[in-house]
């Protein structure tokens, strides 16, 4: 972990002058290129005769940026101020979720849900919740010591919150919970999610309601997609939800619809435990095993995924796929090639339906709880440039090499899949053609 004090000290050494505002600058700059590159900051922002603000600024930036500099407009730059909190690293000792603390709604004490969540923790502590009261840790990383049990009454079905600018994939949403066992560093959830704690709904049944009737986007499918995953991962707490078992049946009685279970996981019982169905699509997030092992923190390694996802193939499900986040780090073209081969040799190709393709983008709030969670990452390395959408990514001629590298290597190994880019500008999405 690089500290901030030295750099501070070597800053107010070289450039005592410096306003509050423009030492936030080049602190922040210099920091990132100390992380990066792991060198002393003497070498990155050397002693220079007549060195000034405008100087060293454009000296930081050529160097954190090298190959957007010159390019991208200045706005395109973001520098926050460096706030790092040693209190706020996450902790990565491996542990099961176990919550200590257990609140349920008193409208569905009484339901399968919370009853069995009465037996597989029996030494947790189990409180009424009142839907107002606030639970849950203050940090992030104990989330998973609290659950919360609830009715829930309007988020059942929306459209997928595609940035305005993208192009569309006209996905629709059942928010069948809220918060993951997982860690990974690049989680939106991290910065997005203000109660600490794993919240599941009781009430699958009112979900399930609302789809007969509904008006449903298509996208590029050939039948509207409706999916569960976006707070949570679809099957990691399934084992303790059983709603595979709920929505299985209730999709394999509705042909014109297609469901997508979305999961890094492996726990898949429950789906085998049904029958399998050709509108029910299994999809894995999926990336490189050398990014999954230091990223993706607490999930299973993709040889595993893989193995999982050939299961429920073989049990009558379709299977779906999504490289998403692609990172471009060192020898990426490679390792990603030899992913999407291992991909290939695993499953069934003509039982995958689809595969999304998307490269690593963020708010700019999560810049910060990355940094601060995870002080060693690597993801924040890349040169990441404020978008159209307001959204960290990387520059667009970068983004377009891996989509063009991406899209025809696997519509060559699936060729009977939908393979499609995700949250992209169109004409990036039909670069890839």
């Amino acid at each position: 972990m690089v500290e901030i004090k030295p750099l501070s000290d070597y800053l107010d050494g070289l450039l005592p002058a410096l306003g509050v505002n423009k030492k936030r600058e080049l602190l922040r700059l210099l920091y990132e290129v100390v992380k990066r590159d792991g060198v002393a900051p003497q070498t990155v922002l050397p002693v220079e005769k007549n060195l000034n603000f405008e100087r060293a600024k454009k000296i930081l930036l050529q160097k954190r940026y090298p190959h957007s500099f010159g390019k991208a407009p200045k706005s395109a730059f973001y520098l926050p101020k460096l706030e790092l909190d040693p209190a706020q690293r996450a902790d990565l000792t491996p542990h099961a979720f176990s919550p200590k603390n257990i609140y349920i709604e008193p409208a569905v004490a009484d339901s399968p849900l919370a009853r069995r969540a009465r037996e597989r923790f029996p030494a947790a502590q189990f409180h009424a919740w009142d839907g107002q009261e606030m639970v849950g840790s203050p940090s992030f990383s104990r989330r998973n010591e609290t659950l919360v049990i609830h009715r829930e009454k309007y988020d059942f079905l929306k459209p997928c919150p595609c940035s305005a600018g993208n192009a569309g994939c006209g996905y629709n949403l059942v928010n069948l919970g809220f918060g993951c066992r997982f860690d990974c560093e690049y989680c939106f959830l991290q910065q997005y999610q203000n109660l600490h704690a794993v919240l599941l709904p009781a009430n699958v049944q009112d979900f399930l309601d609302k789809i007969d009737g509904a008006a449903f986007r298509r996208g590029p499918f050939d039948r509207p997609r409706i999916g569960s995953g976006e707070f949570t991962d679809s099957l990691a707490f399934d084992e303790l939800t059983q709603y595979s078992r709920a929505l299985v049946p209730f999709f394999r009685a509705r042909p014109q619809l297609q469901f997508e279970f979305k999961t890094k996981s492996t726990c898949i019982e429950g789906l085998l435990a049904e029958a399998g169905a050709e509108n029910v699509v299994v999809s894995w997030s999926v990336n490189a095993p050398q990014f999954i092992e230091r990223v993706e923190h607490f999930t299973p390694p993709l040889a595993q995924r893989l193995a999982a996802a050939a299961q429920v193939a073989q049990a009558g499900y379709r299977l779906g796929f999504h490289f998403d986040p692609v990172v471009p780090f060192d020898g990426w073209k490679a390792a990603y090639t030899q992913a999407a081969e291992q991909m290939a040799q695993s499953v069934p190709a003509d039982q995958v339906a689809w595969i999304s393709v998307g490269l690593l983008r963020f708010s700019r709030e999560l810049k910060k709880a990355v940094e601060n969670r995870f002080p060693d990452n690597f993801i924040l390395d890349g040169e990441f440039l404020l978008d159209f959408d307001g959204k960290m990514r990387y520059p667009e001629d970068l983004r377009q090499e891996v989509y063009s590298h991406m899209v025809p290597l696997l519509r060559r190994l699936f060729p009977r899949a939908v393979v499609y880019v995700c949250m992209e500008k169109p004409h990036l999405c039909s670069c890839a053609l």
